[in-house]
């Protein structure tokens, strides 16, 4: 009461009233941990600590909330558990908003701004923040998963895991988008597509300036640097960069389309291709070019266009000095070399090597005429006609 602390460490300016806090608190810098478990090789500095660990081989919870059926083995995680009923989190953090109600909690949650992760894995270079986390990590290496689903056969390593996989069952998806009605099973997955909103590309790339909002597309992204193209097509000798990248090109194969335009007949393989399709009826071209007044639907489109203001063309011939900017007329052209003809007229027995000659040589047999100039009534079925026509305008 009188708050005399006459006993002090020669380690530090801690002080104390009894003899015995200072017996403890010196073993803190000594290591010494006299309290030793015959069960585990649990040690600790001091008997009240001891006791309470023993209470986790004996099951013993002495402890218990009167607001609930939970109980525990030490007092302190019961004044914690209460501040769950009352909403009390006195602890909070002096970088950003956020509060808890343990100081352990906030103790983790300033690693984040730190970037301290102090527990790693003997087994391999991984390092977290938690105990918890290191112990779900080390079940990657053992291949044990403790976790059970009750409705199939799945199994995991960390209840969390868990607990987003039974909204699989449930349909649950707690988690909802304010600026929108997305909603979905897991945090992170809302974290990620608020970044939609937001424009927020927290991963950039060392070799060049793309950004993105999720790891797993800079990851992607970054095997067009190294040319690393590890998965393989069964039926021909494609090979891509990423799992989602192989499953559409597979749908080639099968002629498989399954997302279906609600405003024409126009049918693709992947939901993105058909969300870019969807904008030809809205007239919506969100990206605008910042040299010239061209804009468009899809921000590979305006990539390639910024192609034609840089000069840049990445797309190289192996056979000749030509050069593209972009993919598919290197393609086109190869052929060219090849003398590969992959398009086949259905009426005759014409054939050539781009898709779009195929659609004027079409207009021979339709009687369509879908060139028009714009300074007489002549049309035609190619461009290149119409552009030999528009000379006898222009004088050239």
């Amino acid at each position: 009461h009188s708050e005399e602390r006459p006993y002090t460490c020669n380690e530090c300016d801690y002080s104390c009233a009894a003899v015995r806090d200072l017996k403890i608190h010196t073993c803190k810098h000594s290591g010494e941990k006299p309290y030793k478990c015959c069960e585990c090789d649990y040690s600790c500095t001091t008997a009240s600590r001891f006791k309470v660990h023993m209470r986790k081989h004996s099951g013993e919870r002495p402890f218990k909330c009167n607001e609930c059926d939970y109980s525990c083995a030490a007092f302190k995680d019961l004044k914690v558990h209460t501040r769950k009923h009352t909403g009390e989190k006195p602890y909070k953090c002096n970088e950003c908003d956020y509060s808890c109600a343990s100081n352990t909690r906030l103790k983790v949650h300033m690693r984040k701004h730190s970037g301290e992760k102090p527990y790693k894995c003997n087994e391999c270079d991984y390092s977290c923040a938690t105990a918890s986390r290191l112990k779900e990590h080390k079940r990657t290496h053992s291949g044990e998963k403790p976790y059970k689903c009750n409705e199939c056969d799945y199994s995991c390593a960390a209840f969390r895991d868990l607990k987003v996989h039974i909204r699989t069952h449930s349909g649950e998806k707690p988690y909802k988008c304010s600026q929108c009605d997305y909603t979905c099973k897991q945090q992170g997955s809302l974290k990620i597509h608020f970044r939609k909103h937001s424009g927020e590309k927290p991963y950039k790339c060392k070799e060049c300036d793309y950004s993105c909002p999720t790891p797993s597309r800079l990851k992607v992204h970054m095997q067009t640097h190294s040319d690393e193209r590890p998965y393989k097509c069964n039926e021909c000798d494609y090979n891509c960069a990423s799992s989602s990248t192989l499953r559409v090109h597979i749908q080639t194969h099968s002629g498989e389309k399954p997302f279906k335009c609600d405003e024409c007949h126009y049918s693709c393989a992947t939901f993105g291709v058909l969300r870019i399709h969807v904008r030809t009826h809205w007239g919506v071209k969100p990206y605008k070019c910042s040299q010239c007044d061209y804009t468009c639907s899809h921000s590979g489109s305006l990539k390639i266009h910024m192609r034609t203001h840089s000069g840049e063309k990445p797309y190289k011939c192996n056979e000749c000095n030509y050069s593209f900017t972009k993919s598919s007329r290197l393609k086109e052209h190869m052929r060219t070399h090849t003398g590969e003809k992959p398009y086949k007229c259905n009426n005759c027995d014409y054939s050539c090597a781009r898709a779009s000659r195929l659609k004027e040589h079409m207009r021979t047999h339709t009687g369509e005429q879908g060139y028009i100039c714009t300074e007489c009534d002549f049309s035609c079925t190619t461009y290149s006609k119409l552009k030999i026509h528009m000379r006898t305008h222009s004088g050239e």
